[in-house]
């Protein structure tokens, strides 16, 4: 099973490193010297990591056969693809892979049906679920723990708490000018 990684940013300096967005929990095994990536695009690849380094709070890297810029600005916006074993599982208890939570059902914890997720999406801020409900609608729901209480993977669900207007038409709309009118 393929997993991405990272994504590679710019070039830094003369000598062939660049900058990588982590995408990945765990870059000390992924991103570690020796590996071999698969890319995307697949031609600028397989890249085999030599040596890395976190600079200024960025992580660099160097790969085997990167010699200068311009060998390094052309990697610019490839993804960094490591193939990884579907039984193996992410080491913190709370963590999951993407591939995990493809497909679960969503439930309230009232037992409501809410669907399916079919994707996820990693924003900067926090990872959403989209999730297709019975009649082919969307919705997004925020991977927070306030939300999304439980993950059975056995059962394959997740159980979620949505606030009112997530899921529904129900918003509460609550503002300091309500409570000063009716008091």
């Amino acid at each position: 099973m393929q997993l991405v990684v990272a994504r590679i940013g710019r070039a830094h300096g003369i000598k062939g490193e660049v900058t990588v967005e982590v995408r990945t929990d765990e870059p000390e095994l992924r991103l570690a010297p020796g590996a071999v990536l698969a890319t995307d695009p697949a031609a600028t690849g397989p890249l085999t990591i030599e040596t890395g380094r976190v600079h200024s709070g960025r992580l660099l890297l160097r790969f085997e056969g990167i010699r200068d810029r311009t060998a390094a600005e052309a990697l610019r916006n490839t993804l960094l693809i490591a193939e990884i074993d579907p039984d193996e599982l992410p080491e913190e208890e709370d963590e999951y892979y993407d591939h995990q939570l493809m497909d679960l059902d969503v439930v309230t914890v009232d037992g409501i049906e809410v669907g399916r997720i079919t994707e996820i999406s990693h924003l900067p801020s926090q990872d959403l679920f989209i999730v297709e409900r019975p009649d082919g609608s969307e919705v997004m729901i925020p991977f927070v723990e306030a939300i999304v209480t439980e993950i059975d993977l056995e059962e394959q669900r997740a159980v979620i708490a949505p606030p009112p207007g997530l899921i529904d038409d129900n918003a509460e709309i609550a503002s300091s000018r309500d409570a000063e009118a009716e008091g």
